[in-house]
């Protein structure tokens, strides 16, 4: 009886802490598994803005550089004196290719020497948002989890980019997963950037 006791005790702590801290727990198990659901590779970039800020499209999806959680730094793009979009960051640039004359953005095509993949993925752990209530629209998601936008660029040089992108998903009964990417300040949007081997 007693060994019940414990493990329904256990069971009832293990759901208050899911249903109180399910976020923080999620995202903990992200750093350990994610689940990929598409990678592509990735043909053509365009960058829209004024230098900092704006937007990276990749094909046919936006990766907004106006949200950051990066220590308060935030990457920039333009042009090298070689005439390469190149993206800056901590000291350093990364060239992606050749720029295309485009009226009001640069734009480019990946090199054929180059590997470039855009992958996304979500937590492997959702949590619950029973309590939560939308006066306005009277619908509130359910279940929540992190979806991630990861981009890896590699030159043939050794030269790689790594950028990734956090944003939450919201479920709603009869509807499903969100396709939109929701913010939530402090903690979503651009939180990565690493560059290795770049020239300077």
């Amino acid at each position: 009886m007693r060994k019940i006791l414990i493990a329904l005790l256990i069971v009832f702590v293990l759901a208050a802490l899911w249903l109180w801290r399910g976020r923080d727990l999620s995202m903990l198990a992200d750093r350990f598994k994610t689940i990929e659901t598409s990678s592509h590779p990735i043909k053509s970039i365009t960058y829209e803005g004024s230098g900092n800020g704006g937007t990276l499209r990749v094909d046919d999806v936006d990766l907004s550089l106006n949200e950051v959680e990066l220590g308060g730094a935030q990457p920039s793009v333009g042009t090298t004196k070689e005439g390469l979009i190149a993206l800056s960051f901590g000291g350093k640039v990364f060239p992606f290719g050749p720029a295309l004359s485009q009226e009001d953005k640069l734009a480019g095509n990946t090199p054929v020497e180059d590997t470039a993949t855009l992958s996304i993925k979500h937590s492997a752990i959702s949590w619950p948002n029973f309590f939560e209530t939308n006066w306005i629209s009277g619908k509130s998601p359910t279940w929540k989890r992190q979806i991630y936008q990861k981009l890896t660029w590699k030159k043939s040089t050794g030269a790689q980019l790594n950028m990734l992108w956090r944003y939450e998903q919201f479920f709603y009964p009869g509807d499903g997963w969100t396709n939109a990417l929701m913010t939530r300040l402090g903690s979503t949007g651009l939180i990565r950037v690493e560059i290795s081997d770049a020239s300077r």
